[in-house]
Parts: C-alpha cells; sequence; structure tokens
C-alpha cells in the first residue's frame, strides 16, 4: 500500500502534511502536491494532516489514476520539505468537484 495525493488538493495546496512526512516523498506542484508512491513507506501519518481531505491510500476506489498521476507528476517536481502557505482560495476551492480537468497545471 501506498498513499497518493487526489484532486481535492488541487487549487488548494495545503502543506500540513510535507512536516510530518519522514521520508520527503512530497513534490510540490503549481497547484498541488503528489506523493512518489515509489518512496512512501505507508505510514499514515500525512493522511490526518491534509485539512482538504486528499490524501488517500491507494487501496480506496478510484485511486488508481491517482498512482500514476502522483509517480508522473513526482518526476518532474521538486520535492518539498516544509509548510507553506496555501493558494489563496483554498477555502474556496475545497471541495469543488472535477478539479483535474479544469484547474490542473503540469508546472512545477
Amino acid at each position: 500500500m501506498t498513499y497518493v495525493v487526489t484532486d481535492n488538493c488541487i487549487a488548494c495546496k495545503y502543506t500540513d502534511c510535507v512536516e510530518v512526512c519522514p521520508v520527503d516523498c512530497f513534490y510540490e506542484g503549481e497547484t498541488m502536491l503528489v506523493i512518489h508512491p515509489d518512496e512512501c513507506i505507508d505510514c499514515g501519518v500525512c493522511e490526518p494532516e491534509c485539512p482538504a481531505d486528499a490524501i488517500r491510500a491507494d487501496t480506496e476506489p478510484g485511486t488508481e489514476e491517482w498512482v500514476e498521476r502522483n509517480r508522473n507528476f513526482a518526476e518532474s517536481w521538486p520535492v518539498i520539505t516544509q509548510r507553506i502557505d496555501p493558494l489563496p482560495n483554498a477555502k474556496q476551492m475545497d471541495g469543488v468537484q472535477n478539479k483535474f480537468e479544469t484547474f490542473m497545471t503540469e508546472k512545477a
């Protein structure tokens, strides 16, 4: 099992999770974070830290595509190890549906 970041992180980008990660497997893009699934040690300490409830175990239904997205983006984005402020409209964007199609960018 591994953990992945899903679409509710997009346009929010809360980073509370990165400071608790013991292996620094979070990577930062312009609009979201991802977890490198090959680096995650499955400890789960990040999951309860996410205010947007965007971190999921890869065993949950619907996470298959997110495992590959997390892996692909982590390969080109920089690692993030310290908390930064969320995006300006994070509270308003939390819970918005279908954010990948509308708000996702691949830029680091």
